[in-house]
């Protein structure tokens, strides 16, 4: 039998000679080393051993040494600084500071207008003039007015502003355009702010987003004149980055959520992740300083934080993030129905927007005047849902009392609240109002868990609340790994984060093959999108290297 060496010299003599051919079909010069080191597999032994593989055209191995990374594609830092190469390291920097300071200014303008229009609307207007000439037993009239006449205005946003879009839209668009036009921004404005107003369960989070992401585009296509998609889609997601950061007040964690919530396993806009959480810094910080906000946790679930963990605890998390993912399962078939029913009536059309959110509206509105926890998006609503404190704690509901006086004192009525949750939030999607449900989620979370927690005392009130909002929340959104770090950084409970994790990570298995947004694809440009390709006739010789690859794979 001849050696291995023998038998290589010969192949390698022949694939020699074969190269040459192809060079000189292609006038490229020859290539100093034809072959490299790839592992393989000993058909004899079953060993893995390093051998020298040899490309099969002498362009092949031109291809591969002409690509470099678009990120670096100058000699140094100073070499792409100063020719502003689109896509580079400099290029990135000064894009994300720009627009970090447009997308913190447009999140402090949404957030100032909301926060006052809350405030007159739920504080100023029912303790200045309800309480002065209604009697206390009319005093709960006052949802159903003002949750109708938000709905109203937010199906007349559609009719005569044009339809705003949602989250689902946003992540279509950075996949096939890699930005949100420009004429969406208004609408969501407009018709999120009254959907918000209305008591809806759905909060700013998506339509910040939806904004941000749409101006960073705009100043990657107007100011910046890009027009290749990939860097384009870079900026975009700067912007949903920004938004998110600066509304969770948690640089790494909203702007991870932002490149998870594309896709359906992990983040498959990988090469973009470093400048989006860039971004994400800079916005937080220009939205936190117009606001004069703190940056740190707002929910204190137990005093003090939980201590160390234990390698029980961390499965316990497990189980109950199965306990959420089966919730959200239960949760996206009865959603299914509920859009199904709408369509079937013909409500979806934006025609009959307002009749659409007037529908909505007539599900919304009850649940809230008999269960005001399930009320707003429940941002504020969960330190009071997750302590089980008195509904008198309820930041925005007014009467906080509602019909009935409801409180959560057992497992009966915590579970109560997170049914009639998930109910709300279904009909205020249904209903048409813009808003996110990443917070909504996470309020059912902390319900359900506080109803564990009476039937099993000894599962902590921190493991048990934060555990099933992750299962919930990773179900629908399929981000792991940024609601870990947003659920376990608001509550100031970092020694939650590996139960927390392990919830979040079998929730997104378990849910694998259950979509619940359509439009979370897999991307199909790694290839172009990382490499920068230097060879004066890459055209020719990236279409032959093609053919080749080809008919050898036939062969």
């Amino acid at each position: 039998m001849p050696s291995t060496k023998g038998l290589f010299k010969g192949f390698s003599n022949s694939l020699r000679s074969k190269g040459s051919a192809s060079s000189k079909e292609n006038d490229m010069p020859l290539p100093t080393e034809e072959t490299t080191l790839v592992p393989v597999k000993d058909e004899t032994d079953g060993e893995t051993a390093f051998r020298r593989k040899a490309y099969d055209t002498i362009s092949e191995r031109a291809l591969e040494m002409s690509r470099i990374l678009q990120k670096t594609r100058g000699s140094s830092f100073f070499d792409d600084a100063i020719n502003m190469r689109s896509g580079t390291v400099p290029h990135s920097i000064l894009v994300a500071l720009v627009c970090g300071v447009v997308c913190g200014v447009a999140a402090f303008c949404y957030y100032i207008c909301l926060w006052n229009l809350l405030e007159f609307f739920w504080k100023y207007l029912p303790e200045k003039y309800v309480e002065a000439n209604w009697s206390e037993s009319h005093y709960v009239l006052w949802i159903p007015l003002v949750g109708f006449t938000m709905a109203i205005l937010a199906g007349a946003t559609v009719v005569f502003m044009g339809e705003p879009g949602d989250l689902a839209y946003t992540i279509k668009m950075v996949h096939t355009n890699a930005y949100i036009p420009m004429n969406h921004v208004m609408p969501m404005v407009v018709a999120s702010q009254f959907g918000i107003l209305g008591g809806g369960s759905l909060g700013p989070e998506a339509p910040l987003v939806a904004i941000c992401a749409a101006l960073a585009g705009y100043v990657s296509r107007a100011w910046f004149k890009e027009q290749e998609r990939n860097i384009i889609r870079k900026h975009t997601l700067m912007g949903m980055a920004g938004a998110l950061a600066a509304f969770f007040g948690c640089p790494l964690g909203g702007s991870l959520f932002a490149l998870e919530v594309n896709s359906r396993f992990g983040v498959e806009y990988f090469e973009h992740a470093v400048e989006a959480i860039f971004c994400g810094e800079v916005t937080l910080s220009v939205f936190r300083l117009c606001a004069g906000l703190p940056i740190g946790p707002i929910w204190t679930i137990s005093s003090p934080a939980q201590g160390p963990s234990s390698p029980s605890l961390i499965l316990v998390g497990g189980g109950i993030g199965m306990l959420g993912a089966a919730t959200a399962a239960i949760f996206a078939q009865f959603h299914f129905k509920v859009m199904g029913t709408f369509k079937k009536f013909g409500l979806l059309e934006d025609k009959k927007a307002i009749f659409r959110a007037i529908v909505g509206a007539c599900v919304i509105v009850p649940i809230g005047m008999f269960i005001p926890q399930t009320m707003f998006w429940g941002e504020y609503e969960f330190q009071a849902i997750s302590t089980m404190s008195p509904a008198a704690d309820l930041d925005h509901v007014w009467p906080t009392s509602g019909l009935l006086n409801f409180e959560m004192t057992s497992a009966f009525k915590c579970f109560l609240v997170g049914l009639f949750k998930l109910i709300a939030i279904s009909f205020t999607v249904a209903g048409g109002y813009r808003g996110g449900f990443i917070f909504p989620f996470f309020a059912c979370g902390a319900a359900f868990g506080r109803a564990l927690t009476h039937i099993f005392p000894w599962i902590p009130a921190p493991y048990a609340t934060l555990c099933y909002a992750a299962g919930i929340n990773v179900a629908i959104t399929r981000t792991s790994l940024a609601t870990t770090l947003i659920l376990c950084y608001l509550a100031q409970e970092q020694n939650c984060i590996s139960a927390v994790l392990l919830a979040s990570l079998v929730s997104l298995f378990a849910t694998g093959y259950m979509p619940f947004i359509k439009s979370q694809v897999i991307r199909s440009d790694i290839e172009e999108a990382l490499y920068f390709r230097t060879d004066k006739y890459s055209e020719r010789s990236a279409d032959s290297t093609l053919n080749e690859s080809e008919d050898g794979a036939h062969h």
